[in-house]
């Protein structure tokens, strides 16, 4: 894979993955190289002339108003970083530091930060030679930036810290010299300008969104495969329906979810359906298309904050001004990235509807009691459900807004505070659930379906031939838990989604 260049511009969510999962390598342009030395050129004759400039030659936050000596000025970046390393407990995942290293590097690239070329250059090395800094996961209140998180990154440039290289997590000066990269260190405003941003709970939001639309996709085949099991009526995803109301995530997943049961004989009218079904059959383009929807809008804000300048303060060269504001402040991440994380949860209540129709014998079209052979002797998949429940109610508890639940800290300087890293960690937890309770639809629907013996669609026959590569048909009662994580962990790979989409094609 080529180098991904670092303008300032253009950054994607998945360009973000391409670097913090798979390792894609960077490179600045020589243009963003020009920007920032020509606004550290602009900094240094500001400091010479003794101009008072915020986080540069005063103190932070409540001691905004401390001016410092000229001798206070050189360590002050040092204790800065020491401070503000402050977080706990156990280490982010190496991709969530890798993405926060790349969205600090595209800040910078925009020349508005005033830091040396260095330091930035110091930071796409790290990048490249996969060192990555060891960072407490818990400490950011997602405003003045990720400033604790971010400062075990900034660590790393003074040669302290600890790092992740080659498998093994190293002091931070071994890990640096055994990459071989020389440490800058920190001079007036290096910092400053490496921790003042929300770019840890900004990369980690990029990679969820990459994630929940590959989740959404699976929902979509899970549903499917559930919908041909209960013989549903199959007009009620006529993509003109969705149109004419005019919702573009209804519509999209109206589409996939017909191309999925595609030269089957339930769409192909050969099979006798109700007039109309139940709601978690019949609406399931409009709650999952709402789904879609709201990841857009999340999306767009994140790559909005990814190509943005959440700095303090922002430099201008060109009109030799500096500005000192609240660009750190992660708001305007984690209030979409909230509904973000409810999006996810409310497909996965309406998946554990559909999997209770396929179990409850009232409801599941002549399927057998909670899909067993032997019900009395056997429970089949009854206990399944209680396991999608549990997991649902975790998700719920999990998706109430954590952008509303602001502390004030630094003796109110800092009153209102996003708590976007809540909203991000919170994220990744609905989502572990959530593969577990797809999971469970997911076999749950496969088991329905071997009851059956008309023809499927041909997407939903492929995703049932994944599924019975790692989970068998529960011809008789087994311990379940094994194959409950199996298909877990098989919604989280995205095989059935890979492979579907290779036999149909795509269901963007």
């Amino acid at each position: 894979m080529e180098k991904l260049i670092i303008t300032g511009e253009g950054l994607t969510i998945e360009n973000v993955v391409e670097v913090a999962r798979h390792g894609r390598k960077v490179e600045l342009h020589p243009d963003a190289i020009t920007r920032i030395n020509n606004c550290r050129a602009m900094l240094e004759k500001k400091i010479v002339a003794g101009e008072i400039m915020y986080g540069v030659n005063t103190g932070i936050g409540e001691f905004s108003e401390v001016v410092l000596n000229d001798d206070q000025v050189k360590d002050f970046q040092k204790y800065l970083i020491y401070n503000h390393a402050a977080g706990i407990g156990d280490p982010a995942p190496i991709e969530y530091v890798r993405g926060a290293m790349l969205g600090r590097i595209n800040v910078h690239a925009h020349g508005n930060s005033g830091c040396r070329e260095v330091i930035t250059q110091t930071l796409v090395e790290m990048l490249n030679e996969g060192v990555t800094p060891f960072v407490c996961q818990k400490g950011s209140v997602g405003a003045s930036g990720d400033l604790a998180p971010m400062s075990q990154i900034a660590l790393l440039l003074m040669g302290e810290g600890k790092a992740y290289y080659k498998g093994e997590l190293l002091e931070g000066k071994d890990a640096m010299n055994k990459a071989g990269i020389d440490i800058p260190g920190l001079k007036a405003r290096d910092g400053l300008a490496t921790i003042n941003g929300s770019n840890v709970l900004t990369a980690m939001s990029a990679i969820f969104l990459y994630d929940a639309n590959r989740f959404l996709k699976q929902a979509e085949i899970a549903c499917a495969m559930s919908l041909e099991a209960l013989k549903a009526n199959m007009k009620p995803y006529t993509a003109k329906l969705h149109e004419v109301r005019g919702f573009s995530g209804a519509v999209r997943s109206a589409n996939a979810i017909n191309k999925l049961v595609a030269g089957g004989d339930l769409k192909e009218g050969r099979l006798k359906c109700k007039v109309q079904d139940a709601y978690s059959m019949r609406s399931a383009p409009q709650v999952i298309g709402a789904a879609h929807d709201s990841m857009r809008w999340a999306r767009s804000q994140v790559e909005i904050e990814l190509n943005g300048v959440g700095d303090n303060p922002i430099f201008f060269p060109d009109e030799n001004l500096q500005l000192s504001g609240a660009n750190f402040q992660g708001t305007p991440v984690s209030l979409p990235m909230d509904m973000a994380g409810a999006a996810i949860t409310m497909v996965c209540v309406m998946s554990e509807r559909r999997m209770n129709r396929l179990n409850h014998p009232a409801l599941s079209v002549g399927l057998p009691a909670f899909l067993t052979k032997g019900a009395g002797m056997m429970s089949g998949l009854m206990l399944s459900q209680y396991t999608a429940d549990m997991q649902i109610v975790e998700q719920r508890i999990l998706s109430v807004p954590a952008s509303i639940q602001s502390i004030p800290a630094a003796a109110d300087q800092e009153d209102f505070v996003s708590m976007g890293m809540n909203t991000a960690i919170k994220n990744f937890q609905i989502m572990d659930n959530a593969y577990g309770i797809l999971g469970i639809e997911y076999m749950a629907a496969a088991q329905a379906l071997d009851f059956r013996d008309f023809k499927f669609g041909d997407g939903v026959t492929k995703a049932k031939e994944v599924i019975r590569k790692h989970v068998e048909f529960l011809d008789i009662d087994r311990p379940l838990y094994p194959d409950h994580t199996v298909m877990k962990e098989l919604v989280k790979s995205c095989e059935i989604l890979e492979e579907v989409e290779q036999a149909i094609g795509s269901l963007e």
